[in-house]
């Protein structure tokens, strides 16, 4: 592993290799059941990670969060190489058991020998890993770094297609311009599937998935080329008649109350056939592939050049859905972040926005780490506010307190995860 990787993105790439298929497999069933050790190790590396922020803040004046952030680093090789032999006797398992046929028993015998001695070597090996963060994690407090949520705040309302008058959209000019292009791409004199063509937007929470989308499906170009479109916010609970009966209405501009999938499915598939459409699956979370299978049938007709645009934060429903490949979102900058509080911040966004101390912007926008989200609701909280010793106030809260806060003033839902869930 590169030391020069960024902790954040180290860490998230351990967390996401633990709670893999691959590993998870590996691990159960064996005589040694090592599951649950597995899953506190992911626990503890979030708990690391929770106060990752304020001590790469620190660093730099105290030597003892140095010093922290250096055997958070063993750990992490440590963690790391762990997963390195896993990966490595998964390998030497399935290539040894694939010539079974052809081995003796005294072989086969050995096989099985090696295989159990190292799954008894593991549970010591995950307990003294174990013992190091809890150690890293308890000195975190006795330093005194703060839990941050990078990635707290959630939507809980649900989305629509409907822009805001201004139709402005910061920081995601270059991204529009992406899905658009696609959009408006005609592919079918170049394949021979039927399958609609599905755009994965990809992304951490609060980093502005559904507004690209939504302006995406609000432009000009987008809406005179397609005959239909249809919004449809997903979310967390997936009900394939309930999204498919929402599909029909939007569609045909009816009320459906049809439960009977196949008859909701044919009437579905004939409103569609022959029409160029647009369908916006916004927010997916956690969809089978069997689900996704069946949901996607009455899309697929003669009319490629028909397109499916999906948000989702998990990178394994981006990979199963898409037959494009996903579009990643960065945080945006600074200035973009700034421009966006702004907006929500003020009514006049003119020179009373900008006659703040440049102290209250930087902090501002180091609030926000490149988050459009976190920008709207620091802005909603701050909204016509002129106290500077309540934006003081609010810019000295941890991130869970904003988090807190905006939950109650602005609708908002505070995540109960540290982890990237899209990576």
């Amino acid at each position: 592993m590169a030391l020069e990787v960024a902790f954040g993105a180290v860490l998230t790439v351990l967390v996401d290799r633990l709670a893999s298929r691959r590993v998870v497999a590996f691990i159960r069933g064996k005589k040694v059941n090592n599951v649950g050790l597995i899953r506190k190790l992911k626990q503890m590396l979030l708990s690391a990670n929770a106060g990752l922020g304020d001590a790469e803040e620190k660093q730099t004046r105290n030597k003892a969060v140095r010093a922290w952030l250096g055997e958070l680093k063993d750990a992490l090789n440590e963690a790391d190489s762990l997963l390195n032999e896993i990966g490595s006797e998964a390998l030497r398992r399935r290539l040894e058991e694939a010539e079974f046929g052809s081995s003796s028993t005294s072989e086969v015998q050995n096989l099985i020998d090696s295989s159990d001695e190292f799954d008894e070597s593991l549970k010591p090996k995950i307990l003294d890993i174990l013992d190091n963060l809890e150690y890293i994690v308890d000195e975190k407090k006795v330093l005194g770094l703060r839990d941050e949520l990078t990635f707290g705040l959630e939507e809980s309302l649900p989305t629509t297609s409907l822009q805001e008058d201004s139709g402005v959209l910061y920081g995601r000019d270059e991204d529009k311009e992406i899905i658009v292009k696609l959009l408006l791409s005609d592919d079918a004199s170049t394949s021979t599937s039927n399958r609609v063509r599905v755009i994965p937007i990809l992304g951490r929470t609060g980093i502005g998935k559904t507004e690209l989308a939504r302006s995406v499906n609000n432009d000009i170009r987008v809406k005179n080329h397609f005959d239909l479109q249809a919004w449809i916010w997903v979310s967390k609970d997936f009900d394939i008649v309930g999204i498919t009966q929402t599909i029909y209405g939007s569609i045909t501009s009816q009320r459906c109350d049809i439960e009977d999938l196949n008859l909701l499915q044919i009437k579905l598939k004939e409103a569609l056939t022959g029409t160029r459409f647009l369908l916006v699956l916004d927010d997916v979370w956690d969809l089978s592939y069997i689900s996704w299978d069946l949901l996607r049938r009455p899309f697929e007709n003669e009319a490629c050049q028909s397109k499916i645009i999906i948000t989702t934060r998990d990178k394994h429903i981006a990979s199963m859905m898409g037959t494009l490949p996903a579009h990643y979102l960065m945080e945006i900058s600074d200035e973009d972040c700034w421009l966006l509080f702004v907006k929500h911040a003020f009514e006049n966004a003119g020179t009373t926005a900008h006659s703040n101390p440049e102290v209250i912007r930087r902090q501002i926008v180091r609030k926000c780490k490149g988050s459009p989200l976190v920008a709207k609701t620091l802005g909603g909280l701050m909204r016509s506010e002129r106290n500077l010793d309540k934006w003081e106030l609010i810019l000295g809260q941890d991130q869970p307190e904003i988090a807190h806060t905006a939950r109650i003033e602005g609708g908002w839902e505070l995540n109960e995860s540290y982890a990237n869930p899209c990576l």
